[in-house]
């Protein structure tokens, strides 16, 4: 199957970058059965090649492939002209993998062996859109120079427009429907993944450094030792 092109329902493209052929073939068919249309490749080379063609909603990266370009290094190329959701694989137990991964702008990561439902529930709540734009009071959110358009998923900040990765933007959206409350990372996880998430809760940490790192000061997160954070 790799290399090939599944062709499922209209849930859109997705394309999954392994070397290892039994785990794309596993992840390819359950994400073709899911309505994907998915798009098998080995290299990191013909990945964004393909990428830069299809436009895809959706990239499942592992960060182990063999030549000259890793998942780090193609996940790293992405994030510089893109904000595609992209959900890394790692066979490392190394919590320090799956930090760096997210820091260069991974919205998830699913350590191998993993269950191939999992992959499919994950794809699923990344790219679940409609519930946060219909929990918003409008089609825009203020927060001092911060501006959010939920509609349109964008930010900026003083006029000037800020690349947020999909999970940046709905935990975003999440803490600033939120204000004034002090939200533990379960909760956070729950709103902004979905209660599907079952993995380290520290990943919501990254998230915040990264969203602090990107907006600057008028984004006045407040950690809330033993509980999570605060949006004032």
């Amino acid at each position: 199957m790799q290399d090939l092109y599944l062709m499922a329902a209209d849930g859109g493209t997705i394309i999954i970058v392994e070397d290892d052929p039994n785990i794309a073939d596993l992840a390819s068919t359950y994400l073709s059965r899911a309505g994907y249309r998915v798009l098998p490749v080995g290299d990191g080379k013909r990945a964004l090649d393909i990428f830069r063609s299809e436009k895809p909603c959706l990239v499942v990266l592992d960060v182990g492939l063999p030549g000259d370009l890793d998942g780090f290094d193609i996940c790293r190329t992405l994030r510089a002209t893109s904000d595609v959701p992209i959900i890394i694989l790692t066979a490392r137990s190394d919590e320090i993998d799956r930090i760096v991964g997210l820091e260069m702008g991974a919205d998830d990561y699913i350590v191998k062996p993993f269950s191939p439902r999992e992959l499919v529930a994950r794809v699923k709540a990344i790219l679940r859109r409609s519930v946060m734009v219909a929990d918003a009071p409008g089609r825009t959110i203020t927060i001092g120079t911060i501006v959010i358009d939920v509609a349109s998923r964008r930010v900026t900040v003083a006029g000037d427009e800020v690349q947020l990765t999909a999970r940046e933007f709905d935990l975003l959206v999440f803490i600033a429907l939120r204000r004034g409350l002090a939200l533990s990372r379960r909760q956070i996880l729950n709103g902004a993944w979905s209660n599907s998430w079952i993995g380290d809760e520290r990943t919501v940490d990254v998230h915040i450094r990264q969203l602090r790192k990107k907006l600057g000061d008028d984004l006045d997160v407040h950690t809330v030792w033993g509980v999570g954070y605060r949006l004032d």
